[in-house]
């Protein structure tokens, strides 16, 4: 292969050209034809920008027409000094490299911050399982503390598996998106950390994006895009937890070609019940686009930014609350999760109680019927499952 395009340009610091290395790979996002070292360099350097908060701002001052020195501050840094950080940890590619990265610059730039591995297991047998392994070798692989939840704990016996044999593998990644993101929340809370990121690339947030825009929920696409959400209220006891995406920017490809060239560890099997999400349509979409057109990927994020920006001021968020039952941030008097196990207790049953509620009181409280009203509807109307008990 040709020599490396960015060792070709570079310096030494003596300010004499370099011999260029061989270039061993074509970067997916931008064509360039580089050694494994400058690869290295340039993903980890983009990331950093990206927690500097630098990322993307050439296109925004082009976009808006503004003079560079109007953006000369820097809009803030992802993290502050001696935060302690929660990185998600399923095992997966994007979590190990994520791990890594954060470890590696964490030292690099002297960031500061307290790092921790926080894991959920959502109770998939020959899947989860064996991915938690992973998770524990990478704890003790770059010294990290690991937390594991599961939803067998949190959420009344209710694991994945037991979930889809009574509703399917048509919605169950509705309700594994909803536990695990509040069993999220209950670890921070546990280890007491002001922030969670999560693995998520530039790959899924455009699969989002276009999933949104399909459904026609333009109002959840400043959540989707946003790079940092939470920090007022988060959380399942009130304390602030943000959640941020280190890898926004990141395409999956060369996360994929990171791990491979360092030789993480990772688990790389796809979660049993994935195939049958919505989500597979709106990646395979998101990849054809990118065979046509590599930059289709921040194409599709840029746009829902736009979006997100245009109909934000007519958006309005739900008052939130604490869940009447557990504690946790809702926007109802239950919280998702809660409404959900009603609903697969509900269905387990066949029936409800004829006098015993959960308040305790012998007649049907205002809580039981609306928490009773939302598993019925989530459910559609199930057999057996009188709203007149």
């Amino acid at each position: 292969m040709a020599p490396c395009t960015l060792c070709s340009t570079s310096f030494s610091s003596q300010n004499t050209p370099k011999q260029p290395r061989r270039a061993i790979l074509k970067r997916p996002k931008t064509g360039q034809a580089i050694c494994r070292e400058c690869f290295y360099l340039v993903f980890e350097t983009e990331i950093h920008h990206t927690i500097l908060g630098l990322a993307n701002q050439e296109r925004r001052r082009t976009e808006e027409k503004m003079p560079a020195h109007d953006h000369d501050a820097t809009p803030g840094m992802m993290f502050k000094k001696g935060e302690k950080v929660a990185i998600a940890a399923s095992g997966g590619k994007d979590s190990t490299v994520l791990a890594h990265v954060m470890t590696t610059l964490n030292e690099r730039y002297n960031y500061g911050l307290d790092l921790y591995l926080l894991s959920i297991d959502e109770g998939i047998k020959g899947y989860r399982d064996d991915s938690l392994e992973t998770v524990k070798r990478n704890s003790s692989q770059y010294s990290l503390p690991l937390k594991v939840l599961s939803y067998d704990e949190l959420y009344q016996g209710w694991t994945m598996d037991k979930v889809v044999d009574n509703v399917g593998r048509k919605s169950n990644c509705t309700f594994c998106g909803v536990f695990r993101r509040q069993a999220l929340d209950k670890g921070a809370d546990l280890l007491k950390v002001d922030h969670i990121v999560t693995g998520h690339n530039a790959d899924d947030i455009a699969e989002t994006v276009l999933m949104n825009v399909l459904r026609g929920d333009i109002a959840r696409l400043e959540r989707c895009t946003e790079i940092t959400t939470g920090g007022t209220t988060s959380g399942s006891s009130g304390i602030p937890v943000k959640r941020s995406k280190p890898f926004k920017y990141a395409y999956e490809k060369e996360i994929v070609m990171y791990a491979y060239f360092k030789k993480l560890d990772y688990f790389s099997t796809e979660c049993t019940y994935s195939p049958e999400a919505y989500r597979g349509h709106a990646r395979a979409l998101v990849k054809d686009l990118e065979r046509l057109r590599p930059s289709a990927i921040l194409d599709i994020i840029y746009s829902g930014e736009s979006m997100a920006n245009a109909v934000k001021t007519n958006v309005k968020r739900p008052t939130q609350q604490s869940c009447l039952r557990c504690g946790s941030l809702a926007s109802q008097l239950l919280c998702q999760a809660c409404a959900l196990i009603d609903g697969l207790n509900a269905q387990k049953s066949s029936s409800l109680p004829s006098k015993v509620h959960t308040c305790g009181a012998d007649q049907l409280c205002l809580a039981d019927l609306i928490r009773h009203l939302l598993a019925y509807s989530i459910f559609g109307g199930m057999q057996g499952y009188d709203i007149n008990t």
